[in-house]
């Protein structure tokens, strides 16, 4: 099985199947027998590990080529215990742009337990570097950033981060193992929120994490069993479902955002476009060295003077919700939604205003969503 499209569908042989089904039992048991009192057992406890959740988790180890994969009951569980393998007084460089959540976790969370963060363009390699102190831990970036897509290098990153004997760090999230192996160019850990495109159906919450090496594979579970924040049984089987038709959505996905970018282009209305996929920029310099394709995302600011705000309360079509990378398409103003916990200073200085409108594209009609785009621009006029 060495085609990745086939890996998606078939997974890895777990040899725990006495009935012939196709797919992997959901193990809902939260306890296992102990055929003797000292045996050595694989299942004895279900936060310890679970056969359908250690399904899910060898399937992402194998799609990442990592070398163990874990999964969490959320995105940011999945975070946390990532970030929990370092120490008081470790300091870590992030992304200046990462997601909102993330932003939360650690200015509210691992801040107090003394952990140290830098916020940097980690696309300028030289700023990276500048940042790195005595006691650097790690650099953790997006790939592409949320909201505004800057595309930062997993290669470059990954050898300053060797130089120094640091790890990094990759939320893929927004490209999966579709478009990017992060592992592959360098990275050490890789994070997901599978509740994106992993799971691509908006019915359930999960994340998950891929280990480069045994010793970190050993940190993580650690704290994955310590913690207690894992996938449910039931969860990881929807994930797992989901991963199955992950390169067809995905195809469908990048299509449908190519058309809606080159239609954008046409509009007045819009004033700037981020997009990785346009040339002459230098984020499709670097995404274009590393990636297989650009993504489902766009992000766009409208024009001064156009309200922001009823431009996405007047779609029919898309749908104004947060999160993004499933099926049906969502629109979000990333100001008053996903990036509030920021104030306005913050937002103001990464370069997120009130203009600005993130659309995660989805697989309807690329004529029907770009029609529900045309009318609810068309309409702004009537309300300036």
């Amino acid at each position: 099985m060495s085609e990745f499209d086939t890996k998606l569908v078939h997974g890895k042989i777990q040899n725990d199947n006495n009935t012939g089904a196709v797919n992997v039992p959901i193990y809902n048991s939260s306890t296992y027998i102990f055929p003797k009192v000292d045996a050595k057992i694989r299942w004895d406890y279900a936060r310890s590990g679970n056969p359908t959740r250690s399904y899910l988790e060898d399937q992402v180890a194998e799609l990442e080529g990592g070398y163990q994969g874990f999964a969490f009951s959320s995105g940011l569980a999945a975070i946390h215990s990532v970030f929990s393998i370092f120490s008081p007084g470790d300091h870590i460089i992030i992304g200046d742009t990462v997601y909102g959540g993330t932003f939360r976790l650690i200015n509210q969370i691992f801040k107090k337990w003394n952990l140290e963060f830098t916020a940097v363009n980690t696309q300028d390699v030289a700023i990276v570097r500048n940042a790195i102190k005595e006691n650097t831990k790690a650099i953790y970036f997006e790939t592409f950033s949320n909201p505004l897509l800057r595309v930062t290098s997993v290669k470059e990153t990954a050898k300053i981060a060797k130089e120094n004997n640091l790890l990094t760090i990759v939320d893929n999230t927004f490209l999966t193992p579709y478009l990017q192996k992060p592992l592959k160019l360098g990275a050490d850990i890789v994070i997901h929120s599978a509740t994106k495109y992993l799971g691509g159906h908006s019915d359930v919450i999960a994340g998950v994490v891929v280990a480069k090496n045994k010793e970190l594979a050993e940190q993580i579970y650690f704290n994955q069993n310590g913690i207690g924040a894992v996938l449910s049984p039931e969860s990881s089987n929807l994930i797992r479902r989901g991963v199955q038709t992950l390169a067809v959505r995905m195809d469908r996905h990048l299509s449908n955002t190519t058309k809606i970018v080159e239609f954008l282009q046409t509009r007045e209305e819009i004033k700037q476009i981020y997009f990785p996929g346009l040339s002459g920029t230098k984020d499709y310099e670097i995404a274009s060295q590393e990636v297989n394709g650009y993504g489902g995302l766009v992000s766009f600011e409208l024009q001064e003077g156009l309200d922001a705000i009823k431009f996405v309360e007047s779609l029919k079509l898309i749908q104004l919700a947060v999160s993004l990378g499933a099926v049906e398409s969502l629109i979000e103003l990333p100001y008053k939604m996903t990036h509030a916990e920021l104030s306005k200073e913050q937002q103001e200085e990464i370069g997120i205003t009130s203009q600005l409108v993130r659309l995660s594209v989805g697989i309807e009609s690329p004529n029907d969503l770009i029609t529900d785009i045309q009318q609810g621009l068309d309409l702004l006029h009537y309300h300036r």
